[in-house]
């Protein structure tokens, strides 16, 4: 299969590009500049296109059976200002889109965030991926906009489209700022980390379980044109903060302490669990 990859060189695009050579694709990878790197090792390189995502058209994807699109805008806060995160999450997707689709393209895959349910979210035990999309943060509100941007795109020009909300994923080569990569570093380290009493129910899932589905989603049968399909992504094991904590903290043998008890934001969301099919 001929896969086109934007965001190739970040977290989950990374972990995307190699499971997808693994399997013997032929991967198209997408990247402003040619010393942008994947944050993992690769088996060998993709066929790298260096330009921006504005700058794409309809011929770099003459040839090509599935676009997936995994690029965002400032996905982790700070978050850029509501109007600059709908035009990049937005308005350039969507004119790639309509280029890729000028290109021939039948099939997209995109991978969304399970923040566009924000407040919705709280009124579910398991969200299901037709609850109300009530982001309150400018990157979730244009992941969420984008969504039904791209819904009415399939409907109106009848091509496939899967769309999947990616719940808590974490591994190697994820910001360092997040909760797994600042728990290994303190264990690893030797420091004590500092953190919230941790009741927070979340779904953790895999970084390499991420791309295996957003991977199969290429082949997916189930996908008719014109009936875009919605898709919650996570492990289906939901936990505490304070159990994945402390599993990591044990796994990595520290020698630090996880010192719980720091306030929680204001607006914490206390169980944020997907449904999923």
């Amino acid at each position: 299969m001929n896969i086109f990859v934007t965001g190739a060189t970040g977290f989950v695009g990374s972990y995307f590009v190699r499971l997808a050579i693994q399997r013997n694709h032929r991967v198209l990878a997408l990247r402003r500049s040619v010393t942008s790197r994947t944050r993992i090792a690769l088996p060998r390189e993709p066929e790298w296109i260096c330009k921006g995502m504005e700058e794409l058209s309809d011929a770099d994807f003459v040839g090509v059976d599935t676009l997936v699109h995994l690029a965002a805008h400032t996905p982790n806060p700070p978050y850029d200002p509501l109007a600059n995160c709908v035009f990049w999450n937005v308005c350039v997707p969507l004119n790639m889109f309509e280029q890729a689709r000028q290109g021939g393209v039948r099939r997209y895959v995109v991978a969304g965030s399970c923040f566009e349910y924000g407040r919705s979210g709280i009124r579910y035990e398991f969200i299901p991926p037709f609850a109300p999309l009530e982001p309150t943060l400018s990157y979730p509100a244009s992941k969420a906009a984008s969504s039904i941007v791209l819904f009415q795109f399939a409907v109106s020009h009848n091509i496939k489209l899967s769309y999947h909300r990616v719940f808590h994923v974490y591994g190697d080569g994820e910001a360092e700022a997040r909760l797994w990569p600042s728990l290994r570093h303190a264990a690893l380290t030797g420091i004590d980390l500092a953190m919230t009493l941790g009741e927070q129910v979340r779904d953790f899932v895999p970084v390499e379980d991420v791309a295996t589905e957003l991977l199969d989603a290429c082949e997916l049968t189930g996908v008719r044109d014109g009936e875009p399909l919605f898709r919650n992504l996570g492990s289906g094991r939901p936990q505490s903060i304070r159990e994945f904590a402390v599993f990591w903290w044990r796994h990595w043998r520290a020698q630090g302490d996880l010192r719980f008890g720091i306030p929680y934001r204001e607006g914490e969301v206390m169980r944020y669990v997907p449904q999923l099919t």
